[in-house]
């Protein structure tokens, strides 16, 4: 049997006010192609297929492009789940309709379990779908008052899908949830994945999912395995924050034999563009050759830098963030920066008025401010300073 597992689309994602429609369509296309070639079963997406329960159009758009070409065009089961960023209601439309095309959306979690069964020639296995269910949805609907964190949920959820199992067939647990070794916290998050509890009550033992011959979870977006290696996480197809920066994303074509052992193979997506950190001065930046990455850039002048977003442009269009930090101040010592990060009017007011006039002249006539111009600003800012204050 082989499947192929991946999780976290998040279709319609604004990184910095970009959308990256077009990036995960070229991604994304990827898998596609490796579907016609090596014909699959089923391919498995482990949540989060949009970024926000109402998706933009083009989002919506391109998960009906993608799951028409899979499950139409090339006659290939899709066995997916909401994740905590989708909408279970929207997702849980339809489904049984779908169901008779090779389609199978579960959105909303049942009360009683019934894998997808899929067939070859040793048999079957069982693929159990278990959308992202919050710790009150599974308490309300299992009449369980006890269910008080995700791990609770998980738990209870699990425990009934163990009970109704086939010791035949071979099993496949699809999932969605902060999965650690032993059910503590792990720095295995990045900054674009949103919290699924406040207080450390969203983590879940990884010991609950012994029982099954493949584990195959969305949510973290750094592919990994947990506490086994048929326990894990696919990751996100693209970096969706600058904290993603080390990430070498990919997707898993997994096969099982007669008896349930997963050979697993790691099949890495190469993006249009990459996102990665820029650090210099705006003058050796400058001479870097034009490239259409997403770049976030630290500036190590010394002195402020005239319209930098602009100027970084030129280089890098595509690039989502600049501030400066001059060489050797702390990242949260720096003074400025530009999108939002820093550069408040209160940050400006503390700044020496006098060097930042000396910096701005600088930078517009090409040259340092004569010392008989810098006492005439200073006398004339002080004058105006002072006026200000008489007048409060």
């Amino acid at each position: 049997m082989k499947l192929i597992h991946t999780a976290d689309w998040h279709l319609g994602k604004l990184v910095q006010g970009v959308y990256m429609t077009e990036d995960q369509r070229h991604v994304l296309r990827q898998l596609v192609d490796t579907v016609e070639r090596e014909k699959p079963d089923a391919v498995i997406i482990a949540g989060d297929l949009y970024d926000r329960a109402v998706p933009p159009t083009e989002a919506v758009e391109l998960l009906d492009e993608l799951l028409e070409r899979i499950v139409i065009g090339l006659n290939t089961p899709v066995l997916a789940i909401s994740g905590n960023h989708d909408s279970p209601d929207r997702l849980n439309f339809g489904t049984r309709i779908m169901e008779g095309r090779g389609l199978h959306l579960a959105g909303q979690l049942r009360a009683e379990p019934r894998p997808v069964v899929l067939r070859d020639e040793y048999g079957e296995v069982h693929v159990h779908l278990v959308p992202y269910a919050d710790p009150a949805q599974v308490r309300h609907l299992y009449g369980d008052e006890s269910i008080r964190s995700h791990d609770e949920a998980m738990r209870a959820m699990v425990t009934r899908i163990e009970a109704a199992m086939d010791p035949a067939a071979r099993h496949v647990l699809v999932g969605h949830a902060f999965v650690t070794p032993g059910g503590e916290p792990q720095d295995n998050t990045s900054d674009s994945e949103r919290p699924l509890s406040i207080g450390g009550a969203e983590h879940v033992r990884a010991e609950y999912f012994r029982s099954f011959h493949y584990t195959a979870l969305g949510h973290l977006h750094q592919a990994h395995y947990v506490l086994q290696d048929n326990i894990r996480y696919a990751g996100s197809p693209l970096k969706y924050s600058i904290s993603e920066e080390s990430h070498r994303k990919c997707f898993y074509v997994v096969e099982l034999d007669a008896q349930g052992t997963a050979a697993i193979d790691r099949r890495e997506l190469v993006p249009l563009r990459d996102m990665r950190r820029i650090t210099g001065t705006i003058q050796d930046i400058e001479t870097h050759p034009v490239c259409d990455d997403y770049v976030f850039v630290t500036l190590t002048n010394d002195n402020p830098v005239l319209f930098p977003m602009e100027k970084v442009r030129a280089v890098y269009p595509n690039a989502l963030h600049v501030e400066r930090r001059p060489e050797g101040v702390r990242a949260k010592d720096a003074a400025e920066s530009t999108e939002g990060t820093g550069n408040t009017p209160e940050r400006r007011r503390e700044a020496d008025p006098v060097a930042l006039f000396a910096a701005f002249y600088e930078e517009v006539k090409g040259k340092p401010l004569e010392e008989e111009k810098r006492l005439l600003f200073a006398d004339t800012y002080g004058e105006v300073f002072k006026e200000e204050g008489d007048a409060v």
